[in-house]
C-alpha cells in the first residue's frame, strides 16, 4: 500500500477476469451503501454499477474484461457450464471472445451440428447446440471469424470426449414448479392456543434475567421483553426477533387452498425448529418442531395436505450457527472444557456469561448465535443426521443458510449432498449463495442457489429504471453463460424474501402501511412476469402477491404478518395468471433460454428448445418498438397476430408464442 501526495493511501490488486463486488473499509468502517453512501454521493463514483448487498445496502461492482487475441475459444467438459443433461438433451456450449465470430458447428462422430449464439456480454459470448440423444460422444468445433478465417478447436487434432455418462441429474419437477416463501410465524395464525409457547420458549424466558438485560446492553439494543402482538398492532423494536403474532403449522395447512389457486407446487418454510426467536435461526433443538408451531403431527399433516394438492415442502437448514438454547452449548456453559461437546464449538476462555461474543466465535458477531465447529467429525454426523431425519419425514428439499460460512464448506456439503442423494435422488439442495458464484453448483454440492444474482442484481434494478436494457442483457448473458443450462433450470429465482426489503417497496411503492403508489403497481407486474419466465422456479415471498409494502430498516417492517382481510385485487389477479401462464406455454418450463434484443428500454428473450416463445419488456415511460423474428407470433392470451414490429406498451412484459414452425 502506498501512501499518496493528497494523504491517501492506495493499492493494486490483481484480480481474475469476471464480475467482483466489494466495499471499501474506511476509517474502521465498511460503508452500507456504496451507490449513495446514504449521506453524500457514491463511495465509488467509478464502479461500473452497484448491487444489493443482500443486508439493506449495495455493493460496488467492476467488471475485469480478460485480454483476449482473436476468437479465444474454450470449452471445459467438467464443467456443466460447457456440457451437461438438460430436458434430455445433451447441451454443448463454446466461449468466445465477444464479436470475433461468424459461425460455429459442433463437429462430432455422429454428425456435424450447428450452433447458434445464446449469450453475450462485455468480453464473451457462448454458443449452443443441444443435441436430441444423450450419449457417448467425441467432438469438437469448427467456424468462422468475423474476419473470415477459419479456426478450429482444439487445434492439435485431439478431440473432446465425453462418456455418455449424467453426473449432474437435472430434477425436472424444479423447472416445472413454482415456489412460495413462508415466515410461519408471519403468515396466519390457525391454533391461538400454542401462542403463548412463543413466549414461554423465547430465549428471555430459557436464559436468567440478568443475561438478558446485560445481552441487550452488550449489543445496544432496545431492552424489552417478548410478547404477543394481534395482527393489526404497530411494529416495535422487537419485532425483528421477539414479538409474536402466533402463525403456525396449522395455519398453512388452512390456506393450501389459496396457495393452489396461485398455482404453487413449492413452499420453502423458513426454520420451523424449536429456536428463541421469531424467526427461528437460533437453533435449541434441530429434531423437535418449535411449540409455538404446532406438534410434530401438525407438521405431519400438513406435508400429507400440501402432497395430496401437488405442493412439496422445502425446509430451512441452518448448520453454521445455534442459539444459546442449544443443548450441546448449554453443556459448555456450564461444564466448561470438561464437556464432551467443548469441541463442537470455537471457545477463546472459560467460563463465561452466555453471549459474550469476546469468549466464543458466533455469527457476525452475535453472541446469541455461537458458531458451530463443522471441521469436528462428530458435528459433520450429527447435522447430516438432522437433514436426513427431515427428508425421510417427508420434506422434498433443503434451503441451507450461509453455506460459504462454513470453514470447510466446500467439503463438507460435498459430503451432504452424497448421503442425501444416495437416498433421495430427487431432493432438491438449494444454496443461500447472493452473487453469481458457479463453484457451488458444478455436480458435487448444491443443485441450485437462491439465484439473488439474476433478481436483485438484475431483474430489479431494471424494473426500478436504474439499469438500462443494454445493461440487463449483458448481465443476464453473463449469468447464462457461468452456470450450465441445467443449473439454470433448477434456480430457485426471487427478488425478495424475508432477508430483503419488500418489492413493492424497492419499486417506489411506499412505505410500511400505505397504499402501494399505482406506478410501482406497473412496474411489479412487469418485474414478475419476468421472474416467471426465467428457466428455474420463480418463488413470491409471502404477500407480495397482495401488495404488502415494507422496509427493511423499519425493525424488519418486510416481515410483518399478512392481513388476510386485505389484498390488491389488481396484483393478486395477476399472480393467478402467472401460475396458468407456466402451465398453458411448455418452452417456460424448459432450460433453454437465448437473448434476442435490447435497446430503448426493451429486453427481450427467448425461451425453449425451439425459441417458441419470446419475452419483450420495457421499462421505459413510453411505447417502445421491438422488431420481430421471421414468423408469426401471438401475444399469448389475446387473438393478436404480429409480424415484423411489436408495439410494447410503457412498464410492461409482453409474451409472444410463435406460430408455425
Amino acid at each position: 500500500m502506498a501512501r499518496q501526495p493528497d494523504g491517501s493511501w492506495s493499492i493494486t490488486v490483481c484480480l481474475e477476469p469476471g464480475v467482483h463486488q466489494y466495499k471499501f473499509y474506511i476509517n474502521g468502517r465498511w460503508p452500507r451503501d456504496m451507490a449513495t453512501a446514504r449521506d453524500g454521493g457514491p463511495v465509488d463514483p467509478e464502479a461500473d454499477y452497484y448491487v444489493d448487498d443482500g443486508f439493506g445496502g449495495q455493493n460496488a461492482v467492476r467488471v475485469v474484461k480478460p485480454v483476449f487475441t482473436g476468437v479465444a475459444p474454450f470449452h471445459d467438459p467438467e464443467d456443466p457450464a460447457y456440457l451437461c443433461v438438460a430436458d434430455g438433451r445433451l447441451v454443448v456450449r463454446l466461449r468466445t471472445a465477444a464479436g470475433q465470430v461468424e459461425q460455429v458447428s459442433l463437429v462430432t462422430d455422429r454428425g456435424t451440428f450447428p450452433m447458434v449464439r445464446q449469450a453475450r456480454w462485455d468480453w464473451g459470448e457462448v454458443w449452443r447446440a443441444a443435441l436430441p440423444e444423450v450419449g457417448p460422444l467425441t467432438y469438437g468445433f469448427a467456424g468462422v471469424a468475423v474476419d473470415g478465417s477459419p479456426f478450429t478447436y482444439p487445434e492439435d487434432k485431439e478431440h473432446f470426449f465425453f462418456d455418455g455418462v449424467d453426473r449432474f441429474p437435472q430434477l425436472s419437477w424444479v423447472s416445472r414448479g413454482i415456489g412460495y416463501q413462508i415466515f410461519p410465524d408471519r403468515f396466519h395464525n390457525a391454533d391461538p392456543r400454542n401462542d403463548v409457547l412463543a413466549i414461554e420458549t423465547d430465549i428471555y424466558h430459557v436464559m436468567d434475567r440478568e443475561f438478558w438485560v446485560w445481552h441487550w446492553l452488550w449489543t445496544g439494543q432496545v431492552v424489552g421483553e417478548p410478547f404477543l402482538a394481534k395482527p393489526t398492532d404497530p411494529i416495535s423494536p422487537l419485532h425483528c426477533c421477539h414479538q409474536y403474532f402466533g402463525g403456525d403449522l396449522r395455519g398453512i395447512r388452512e390456506k393450501l387452498g389459496y396457495l393452489a389457486e396461485l398455482g404453487v407446487t413449492l413452499i420453502y418454510l423458513n426454520p420451523i425448529f424449536a429456536s428463541g426467536s421469531a424467526h427461528g435461526y437460533d437453533t435449541f433443538d434441530y429434531f423437535r418442531v418449535a411449540p409455538r408451531l404446532g406438534t410434530e403431527e401438525d407438521l405431519r399433516e400438513l406435508l400429507g395436505a400440501a402432497a395430496a394438492r401437488g405442493i412439496r415442502v422445502m425446509f430451512d437448514f441452518v448448520p453454521n450457527h445455534v442459539g444459546l438454547g442449544f443443548w450441546a452449548f448449554r453443556d459448555v456453559v456450564a461444564r466448561g472444557p470438561e464437556s464432551p461437546y467443548w469441541d463442537w464449538f470455537f471457545i477463546r476462555e472459560w467460563p463465561f456469561r452466555p453471549g459474550d461474543p469476546r469468549a466464543y466465535d458466533s455469527w457476525w458477531g452475535l453472541g446469541n448465535l455461537p458458531k458451530l465447529n463443522t471441521l469436528n467429525p462428530e458435528v459433520k454426523e450429527y447435522l447430516f443426521d438432522v437433514a436426513l431425519h427431515w427428508l425421510r419425514f417427508g420434506f422434498a428439499g433443503i434451503r441451507v443458510d450461509v453455506p460459504n460460512e462454513l470453514l470447510n464448506a466446500h467439503e463438507f456439503f460435498a459430503e451432504l449432498r452424497a448421503r442425501v442423494k444416495a437416498e433421495f435422488p430427487e431432493a432438491w439442495l438449494v444454496a443461500e449463495i447472493w452473487h453469481l458464484e458457479p463453484v457451488w453448483v458444478r455436480g458435487d454440492q448444491f443443485d441450485a442457489l437462491m439465484n439473488y444474482a439474476a433478481g436483485r442484481g438484475i431483474l430489479l434494478p431494471y424494473a426500478q429504471g436504474r439499469m438500462s436494457a443494454e445493461r440487463a442483457y449483458l448481465e443476464l448473458s453473463r449469468y447464462l453463460g457461468v452456470y450450465g443450462e441445467n443449473v439454470v433450470a433448477m434456480m430457485l429465482n426471487l427478488v425478495s424474501s424475508h432477508d430483503t426489503g419488500r418489492v413493492l417497496t424497492d419499486l417506489g411503492g411506499g412505505r410500511f402501511g400505505k397504499e402501494p403508489h399505482p406506478e410501482a403497481i406497473m412496474r411489479l407486474k412487469m418485474l414478475s412476469t419476468l421472474l416467471y419466465t426465467l428457466p428455474g422456479l420463480p418463488l413470491t415471498f409471502q404477500g407480495d402477491e397482495r401488495g404488502i409494502l415494507g422496509e427493511k430498516e423499519l425493525f424488519d417492517a418486510h416481515r410483518y404478518p399478512i392481513l388476510w382481510d386485505r389484498k390488491n385485487e389488481e396484483l393478486l389477479a395477476h399472480y393467478v395468471q402467472l401460475g396458468k401462464l407456466r402451465q398453458s406455454l411448455p418452452a417456460l418450463s424448459s432450460s433453454a433460454m437465448r437473448m434476442y434484443a435490447a435497446q430503448d428500454g426493451i429486453l427481450a428473450f427467448f425461451r425453449g428448445h425451439r425459441d417458441e416463445v419470446l419475452v419483450a419488456a420495457n421499462n421505459a415511460k413510453e411505447v417502445g418498438k421491438l422488431r420481430l423474428p421471421p414468423g408469426f407470433w401471438r401475444v399469448v392470451g389475446t387473438p393478436r397476430i404480429v409480424v415484423r414490429e411489436m408495439l410494447v406498451p410503457p412498464l410492461s412484459t409482453v409474451i409472444l408464442e410463435r406460430i408455425g414452425g
